[in-house]
């Protein structure tokens, strides 16, 4: 069911389940605390007709606390679902182009699942989002402040893994979370430290600040700080045009040593592409559906 549906169906549960309990209190003899308890008195009594007469199913307080969950997580979602669309609406209209049209959805999804389900890893308001289903062209990089619902900065360039695509114009179609693929990883991260990186284009070498990324999305991202994927300047992104890293979401010096100390310890980075595979099994896009 779709994630957005929940609201409409909220009002239909607490309805079934007020008169659900109304007509348990009718078939259920008259008891008091002292003889069954607090608890148990609560129990909920469903009558379903059967050939001419009722047969009765009681719902113990096990089951009476599984429907409350579940109204709870409903009602949670609806929230998530909420902050989502806002932060859709404050935000879509000053982002240029997109490669779907669930990129952000599915990013801003992302990060309030996250952060409700871990609000001690998520100690900044900010989000680093690329969509990777845009050519290398093409600016495709945002740093979104989540509180203020503002853009920081974006769009700019942005580097994929040469693992993900044929040449450095093309757009990635490759994705893995494998060693040795020069991939670029899909999904949701944690951006952790940052530290002085030093990386090599052109037979040169060069230095910049690197952060330090811990992939979340099991299964997709999870190797990525094991196989040394972390954001970073890199002199081979530039205002016009992006080459491609060993699965690094790479952007212009200048702007990494502006943007990457605002997102360490504690912001989170969003890589999107339309990759049906990924988008379907993601634990936190498909969380939120």
């Amino acid at each position: 069911m779709d994630k957005r549906s929940y609201m409409k169906i909220i009002p239909t549960i607490l309805a079934a389940v007020s008169g659900a309990v109304y007509f348990g209190a009718k078939s259920v003899p008259a008891t008091t605390e002292t003889d069954m308890g607090p608890v148990l008195s609560a129990a909920v009594v469903f009558a379903t007709p059967t050939a001419g007469t009722a047969s009765s199913v009681v719902i113990g307080p096990s089951a009476t606390a599984t429907v409350s969950r579940a109204i709870t997580g409903n009602s949670r979602n609806s929230e998530l679902a909420e902050r989502a669309n806002n932060a859709l609406e404050a935000l879509a209209a000053t982002v240029t182009h997109l490669s779907h049209p669930r990129a952000l959805e599915d990013a801003f999804d992302s990060y309030f699942a996250f952060k409700a389900a871990h609000p001690e890893q998520v100690k900044k308001p900010f989000l680093y989002f690329v969509d990777y289903g845009l050519p290398a062209t093409t600016p495709r990089g945002y740093v979104f402040n989540m509180e203020t619902l503002a853009i920081i900065d974006g769009p700019f360039m942005v580097a994929h893994g040469r693992g993900s695509a044929q040449n450095a114009a093309g757009i990635p179609t490759r994705f893995s979370n494998s060693f040795g693929a020069a991939t670029t990883s899909l999904g949701l991260y944690v951006a952790q430290e940052l530290y002085q990186f030093t990386g090599h284009t052109g037979g040169q070498a060069y230095a910049s600040v690197g952060l330090r990324l811990a992939g979340v999305s099991a299964g997709f991202n999870d190797n990525a700080r094991a196989r040394g994927v972390v954001a970073h300047g890199a002199p081979y992104v530039t205002a016009t045009r992006a080459g491609r890293s060993e699965g690094c979401p790479a952007l212009e010096p200048a702007r990494a040593a502006q943007l990457l100390p605002k997102l360490a310890n504690g912001g989170l980075v969003f890589l999107f592409a339309p990759d049906a595979n990924w988008m379907t099994r993601d634990p936190w896009v498909t969380q939120s559906e």
